[in-house]
């Protein structure tokens, strides 16, 4: 048992994995059909897609250096500050660059963290198939 995770089990890593690219899905699905006018006046929506970024850059905290390292189409250390900006309200939260994360940046990550997916069961299937022999 852990300290860090006051006595239970620590989760594996891919799971953020798996994590982020759920919460990413579910921003572009929030978003979808949307104008930035039409975002911004829906509560529920911006609420959820702001909750939605803040879960994606938690979870990016979540993934080892290594891995990080191995995937540098992602911008980690940008996700991972966009969680801290939005969770911690720094001076407010600034509509234009949410609405740019969304329409511009969101659907690169998506495939990135896909991406990065395949290539992690690709590697484990490899190493099955090695242990095998």
């Amino acid at each position: 048992m852990s300290k860090e995770t006051g006595g239970l089990p620590q989760r594996a890593w891919d799971f953020y994995l798996d994590d982020m690219i759920a919460f990413t899905e579910k921003v572009l699905g929030y978003t979808a059909g949307l104008d930035r006018a039409g975002f911004e006046a829906d509560g529920l929506t911006f609420d959820a897609t702001v909750r939605n970024l803040e879960l994606i850059g938690e979870a990016a905290s979540h993934i080892p250096q290594i891995v990080r390292e191995g995937a540098p189409a992602i911008p980690w250390r940008l996700v991972i500050a966009t969680r801290n900006r939005l969770i911690h309200g720094y001076l407010g939260i600034d509509n234009d660059i949410l609405w740019s994360i969304i329409q511009d940046d969101l659907s690169g990550l998506l495939a990135n963290l896909r991406e990065l997916k395949a290539r992690m069961a690709h590697d484990a299937s490899r190493m099955v198939q090695v242990s095998e022999k």
